[in-house]
């Protein structure tokens, strides 16, 4: 392999440049999924891959793809990630991942490196779930249906479909946004770790083995609105206790039927009317739930369903959810782990393997390809939220680990 390196300060430009688009005065950045801050970081990316020299195209996704070398014979070699973000988010989850893959793909046009497969940067359209799932990365693992986009909706209430139709898109042709699984020799993302596992230990880099799964619901006890002054607290159907009590049930059944890994979330309530003095009737909330084994989280969602039923009849409540979305556990691949591991010993940097966390991109992308991670340290596990920050030493290791991995998959 070559000794060649990212341009740093390029990167480190496109960076800063990226993160002043959509940036609030509480310098957390707002970039939903075709928010005008999204659309216009998407004209700046396009303007990026453009004047570097590769072959821009957008799919029926909206994904953006820049293609160095491509021929339509050989399969690609793809890095990327995404640049849509969570309501007040950091600068680098999603972006450092596509800016850094630009980064690498200019670097080899520039260096006229002598590659066996063409190599393509995709940045996928609400990795960050707006609408629910990741459409831009399932879209192309053939992983939507048309139910799948008829039914997609933001918390508001607005549909995948009319969000799209506003910014002159065509839903109908998410669809047409699949690949072949012949098409793609295999996909690498760097990505900031959103934990605390390297920091705490002081590294740079972190090879991902594999990527949990999750399920995300939508819940609801449905109770009766009463008078808060005149019900006795032995009389009240109280859909908020409801909540409250399966709060406090977390710990015990990740205890008794989770791994060590298992994590679980409730983190959106609504209450319903919503007074001071009335007792909620309704309590509306997000159970997000997410572990590295399949199996183990399968039981999870049993043990969830009948913690909340037991719940329901106690209280005298009714309880209802609906599957928000889905994710299957991924195990990347050896051979994309090892070419990883072996970048990052020829830049002598000491590789540690760790499993992720949160769901990516990468783990749509296993249903169609070959895949791996690399990480870079989050300081004290910061992210979605201004807060994150990686340091530039890191990034540039961790882009140069990627550099690395590009080339070593297409030579």
């Amino acid at each position: 392999m070559s000794e060649l390196r990212v341009n740093f300060p390029r990167l480190q430009d496109d960076i800063e440049s990226l993160a002043r688009i959509g940036r609030a005065p509480d310098f957390g950045i707002h970039r939903m999924a075709f928010s005008d801050a999204d659309m216009e970081a998407r004209a700046w990316l396009k303007q990026r891959i453009e004047d570097a020299g590769l072959d821009f195209f957008a799919d029926g996704a909206a994904n953006l793809h820049g293609r160095l070398g491509w021929d339509g014979k050989q399969p690609s070699v793809i890095t990327g990630s995404h640049i849509d973000t969570v309501p007040g988010a950091g600068h680098l989850d999603g972006a450092l991942g596509v800016l850094a893959g630009l980064e690498c793909l200019r670097r080899l046009k520039e260096s006229g490196a002598k590659l066996s497969r063409p190599l393509e940067l995709i940045s996928f359209t609400d990795e960050e779930g707006r609408f629910g799932g990741m459409p831009g990365s399932m879209a192309l693992s053939g992983r939507l249906t048309p139910d799948s986009i008829r039914t997609a909706k933001d918390l508001q209430g607005l549909g995948l479909i009319d969000a799209m139709e506003r910014r002159g898109l065509d839903a109908s042709h998410l669809l047409r946004a699949h690949r072949s699984p012949e098409s793609i020799h295999a996909y690498v993302e760097l990505h900031v770790e959103q934990g605390p596992v390297l920091d705490r230990k002081g590294l740079k880099v972190g090879v991902v083995e594999g990527i949990v799964g999750l399920f995300k619901w939508n819940v609801r006890f449905i109770g009766a609105a009463n008078h808060a002054g005149t019900t006795p607290m032995d009389m009240r159907q109280d859909a908020f206790q409801g909540v409250a009590e399966l709060s406090m049930a977390i710990p015990r059944i990740l205890e008794e039927h989770g791994g060590g890994r298992s994590v679980a979330t409730i983190g959106r309530i609504q209450l319903q009317p919503g007074a001071p003095n009335v007792v909620p009737g309704q309590a509306e909330f997000s159970l997000e739930v997410r572990d590295i084994d399949s199996q183990i989280l399968e039981g999870l969602g049993h043990a969830f369903r009948r913690a909340m039923s037991a719940i329901a009849r106690r209280r005298g409540l009714m309880f209802e959810f609906e599957v928000l979305s889905e994710l299957e556990p991924v195990r990347c691949d050896t051979s994309v782990m090892d070419a990883i591991a072996s970048s990052a010993e020829a830049l002598n940097e000491e590789a540690l393997r760790l499993p992720s966390g949160a769901a990516h991109d990468a783990q749509q992308l296993a249903n169609v390809t070959r895949v791996g991670m690399i990480f870079v340290p989050s300081k004290d596990g910061r992210s979605h939220s201004p807060a994150e920050w990686t340091s530039w030493e890191a990034i540039e290791a961790g882009a140069n680990v990627l550099l690395g991995t590009l080339e070593r998959l297409a030579s």
